[in-house]
């Protein structure tokens, strides 16, 4: 069992590795009632108030993954509302630890006038006055004021979800949801998941179709209990005839959206397409700013595309908005589908893969330190000047660097208002860059020093990396 971070990660992979087993034995649809059971055998419940509310939502797991298919319409992030536990939007509310004091600091403080005291002494907020501005809480001596917020509406910073007034369950927004995932990865309940591709790729993977995979280089920082060559022997096994770094496609944007960057002055990059989609809904003036090149997985799927034109090609990452990427015009030709490392992992342990004991394997091949480095925050804008200096391109990429919706907004308010003191903006909306993405395996400190190590293995040029390229 993989090492994950909550037993919500765990009951996925089972799900995933259980429906997965079956595909491949070919009695998927007559083992999709006894599922349940063999994943919550018992009358015990072990996560809910009963073992058959267990059962109900595994079906409920099942059924998104039996209709799922790659770049069908639809938000690729949805809510499973039985699982959900409906958690109260309370806003602020006062806590045990009002003492109620006389300063009476919060009564001051609230523009409404919605504060009183009880009988008790206590602070009482009138919810029917209260707008959640949160200037009692910043001014209560004791912090004994607190917003209390649903998990999955306090991940989501672009405010995509909402309480359903029917139901009580959370509402996903689709105008709104930019398919980051990180509600899927933050509800502690496991209510909102993400499309699962892998019953289409079992098929695809047993009519011995010409498969080809990409793979993210946050990779480095999963499967830690195997060397890397021994995971690239596995992902052949599973029937890829060639696997593919996606920082070799890395290289190939750096060269490309340096030049860019010269030409336009201004510029952020295009490869995380949560970043991308949060621009366009929220600061389209800033639309035309957005590098032209397609993500590192759809550059080197093209190239992929080009040489193999009867292939698929099979994006492996941390992501979940590459699921909604492969949609677009201009990516949907050169990438068929794309699975987690979430889902790697369980079609690895259905097939019994004893990956420690096989011989290594080797990428088809190498990517440079750069392009492997943009699975952390600040590589592209390494990468770029590197390309820069290498193309002998007078010019120099001032990049801010931007991890979380947090820091994004900042970054693109100063460009909008003509007060940026950068060129460049590399936004990456999993904090931390794609080793924070919310399908990892687990996200632990260590991660990124793995992936600097990977990065360090591989050679320094850019061009050389490109130009040595094989596919």
């Amino acid at each position: 069992m993989p090492n994950f971070d909550t037993r919500v990660q765990e009951l996925r992979y089972t799900v995933l590795k259980e429906v997965a087993k079956h595909a491949y034995k070919g009695d998927l649809y007559e083992s999709l009632y006894d599922i349940p059971k063999s994943i919550m055998p018992g009358n015990k419940p072990t996560m809910r108030c009963c073992v058959y509310k267990e059962r109900a939502i595994i079906e409920e797991r099942i059924k998104i993954i039996v209709k799922a298919k790659s770049k069908s319409s639809g938000n690729v992030i949805k809510v499973i509302p039985i699982a959900c536990d409906e958690c109260p939007q309370g806003g602020f509310v006062v806590s045990d630890a009002c003492r109620g004091c006389i300063a009476h600091r919060c009564i001051e403080a609230c523009p409404k006038k919605c504060i009183t005291f009880d009988n008790n002494l206590r602070a009482h907020i009138d919810k029917t006055k209260c707008v959640n501005c949160g200037m009692c809480a910043k001014s209560c001596p004791y912090s004994a004021i607190e917003n209390r917020i649903r998990p999955c509406v306090k991940a989501c910073k672009n405010k995509a979800i909402s309480e359903n007034p029917e139901t009580g369950s959370a509402l996903i927004n689709d105008d709104k949801c930019i398919h980051c995932g990180a509600c899927v990865y933050m509800c502690p309940f496991g209510a909102i998941v993400d499309d699962s591709y892998i019953l289409e790729i079992i098929n695809w993977f047993k009519n011995k179709e010409e498969l080809y995979a990409v793979v993210a280089p946050s990779i480095a920082g999963n499967f830690t209990n195997y060397k890397l060559g021994q995971i690239i022997k596995a992902l052949k096994m599973l029937g890829f005839r060639g696997v593919y770094e996606a920082a070799l496609g890395a290289d190939m944007v750096a060269l490309h959206e340096s030049k860019e960057l010269a030409e336009k002055g201004e510029l952020t990059s295009s490869c995380c397409p949560a970043f991308r989609y949060y621009i366009e809904k929220n600061y389209p003036t800033l639309i035309n700013k957005i590098s032209s090149s397609l993500s590192p997985m759809a550059t080197i799927s093209k190239v992929i595309k080009e040489n193999h034109p009867n292939s698929k090609v099979i994006f492996i990452g941390p992501c979940t908005a590459k699921k909604e990427e492969i949609k677009e015009e201009s990516v949907t030709k050169y990438v068929d589908s794309v699975i987690t490392f979430e889902e790697l992992q369980a079609l690895f342990d259905a097939n019994e893969f004893k990956i420690n004991e096989l011989e290594e394997d080797s990428f088809e091949s190498c990517a440079s330190s750069f392009g492997r480095g943009f699975a952390k925050c600040g590589g592209l804008t390494m990468a770029v000047n590197e390309a820069l200096e290498e193309q002998n391109v007078d010019f120099v990429a001032k990049g801010i660097v931007s991890d979380g919706v947090d820091n994004i907004k900042k970054s693109l308010n100063l460009l909008k208002n003509g007060k940026a003191e950068f060129n460049f903006i590399e936004g990456m909306m999993c904090d931390g860059g794609c080793i924070g993405g919310p399908c990892n395996l687990n996200h632990q400190m260590r991660n990124k020093i793995l992936v600097d190590k990977y990065s360090n293995e591989a050679t320094k040029e850019i061009k050389k990396a490109t130009e040595e390229a094989k596919v």
